[in-house]
């Protein structure tokens, strides 16, 4: 069985920078993280190691350094924590910033503000929070609930697929003929190229394995583009979710991951599948003995040879 990686998966850019800055800073003085610096477990399990605190208020904070994650907040609760006299540092994403100012240039302009996302995902509420009102799509549904305005102002939330990004902004013209649409394009590059890495990647293998946490959304929508092309896709958070019988009869198996998933885990989850493969072919080619003892199976080991 050969397993073969995405061209582009794991970590971006920004994920790295934010652990940096934090794990830096916490060896000069005590450091709390608002909110969780990035979708992974893992990744906040060695933060908390090396003594840096996570909390999700403020208002909860006991050191005086505190610091914005990779997704980014509001100028309103920037500045609550600025009230509250703490050092405030941003480990938020640039390319996160690119879509707050994008958000808030044609709000300026007079066009009402679309975000395409998770309306949950703290991305998305950096992004909306300082506005009383706009709109936040993520199907159809939404889109048809929306209420008509002259013009509509749309960015996305960077990790959406671009694809379902401009399927929305369609929907929208064709909904409202009459309001001007403009769309800027906020989907960031690392996320383009994982899903096109993931399209590529599917299209020519047996069995996919996404690895994520369950509420990365970017990790999500790599789990939706490759069971476009590929019938069997598992998404894992780590290497003990995997189970052997995912792969029987699998030649080439994909190996993806989201935007916060460590390199560790992805080797992990790598070998794992190795020894599951391994496991299997062992036990296909287990000899059998009749009861006088002599060796018999033999045509099964010559047809599974080649797995």
């Amino acid at each position: 069985m050969r397993i073969i990686r995405a061209e582009h998966l794991g970590m971006c850019f920004g994920v790295r920078d934010a652990i940096a800055l934090a794990l830096e800073t916490s060896r000069r003085e005590p450091l709390t993280i608002l909110g969780d610096l990035v979708h992974n477990e893992t990744v906040l399990e060695d933060l908390r190691a090396n003594g840096i605190n996570i909390r999700q208020q403020a208002d909860s904070v006991d050191t005086r350094t505190v610091m914005i994650t990779a997704h980014g907040a509001s100028e309103r609760a920037i500045n609550k924590t600025r009230g509250l006299g703490l050092n405030l540092l941003e480990a938020t994403c640039p390319l996160v910033h690119v879509a707050h100012r994008s958000l808030a240039k044609l709000v300026r302009e007079g066009f009402h503000p679309v975000i395409i996302g998770r309306r949950d995902h703290a991305e998305v509420r950096g992004m909306t929070e300082d506005f009383d009102v706009f709109d936040v799509v993520l199907g159809e549904e939404d889109v048809e609930n929306l209420q008509e305005r002259a013009r509509f102002g749309i960015i996305s939330q960077t990790t959406q697929p671009i694809d379902k990004a401009r399927r929305l902004v369609r929907l929208i013209e064709q909904r409202f003929p009459l309001s001007e649409v403009r769309f800027i394009d906020t989907v960031c590059q690392p996320t383009k190229q994982r899903q096109s890495a993931a399209v590529e990647l599917a299209q020519k293998c047996d069995v996919v394995v996404v690895i994520g946490v369950t509420h990365s959304n970017n990790t999500h929508e790599l789990v939706r583009t490759c069971s476009r092309f590929c019938q069997r896709v598992h998404h894992v958070q780590s290497a003990a979710e995997l189970r052997e019988e995912w792969f029987a009869g699998a030649e080439t198996v994909g190996v993806t991951a989201g935007t916060s998933t460590p390199d560790a885990v992805i080797r992990e989850a790598e070998s794992q599948i190795h020894e599951l493969s391994g496991r299997r072919l062992e036990q296909k080619w287990q000899p059998c003995f009749m009861s006088h003892g002599t060796l018999t199976g033999i045509p099964q080991i010559k047809t599974d040879f080649r797995k």
